[in-house]
């Protein structure tokens, strides 16, 4: 991680592409095991972590938020989503299609948060040209 206040909203792109990498390898076991009796979904979630840290902040704009927030405390967590939940005779509680349309939606995000990491360092390459 690089410590200036240049590169505060890379840090946080760069952790939420690992939360969304992280996001990814979940959903893919989860396709991996759709056919694992009771085996239960799993999820990750970023975004109420950094909704929450720029909620909570005591600044008014979210430059100021996002400048004054460690990425450090923006840890993704995994979770078993539903776990009492099971609508098939295995108990297991994995929909594929809905695991699909999740794993496109997630590597969508992913692009465009490295897209965005790129396209900022290329922006901090021309200005210190």
């Amino acid at each position: 991680m690089i410590n200036s206040d240049a590169f505060d909203y890379i840090n946080i792109m760069n952790r939420a592409a690992d939360a969304s990498f992280l996001r990814e390898t979940v959903i893919a076991n989860n396709i991996a095991n759709v056919d694992t009796p009771d085996y239960k979904r799993k999820d990750v979630d970023f975004q109420s972590v950094l909704k929450d840290a720029i909620i909570n902040s005591r600044y008014k704009t979210v430059d100021e938020a996002v400048s004054n927030t460690d990425p450090s405390d923006l840890d993704a967590y995994q979770y078993t989503d539903a776990a009492g939940f099971s609508y098939r005779i295995d108990k297991n509680n994995v929909d594929v299609d809905t695991e699909n349309v999740e794993l496109a939606s997630e590597q969508i995000r992913y692009n465009a948060l490295i897209n965005s990491i790129s396209m900022d360092f290329t922006r901090l390459s021309t200005v210190l040209k």
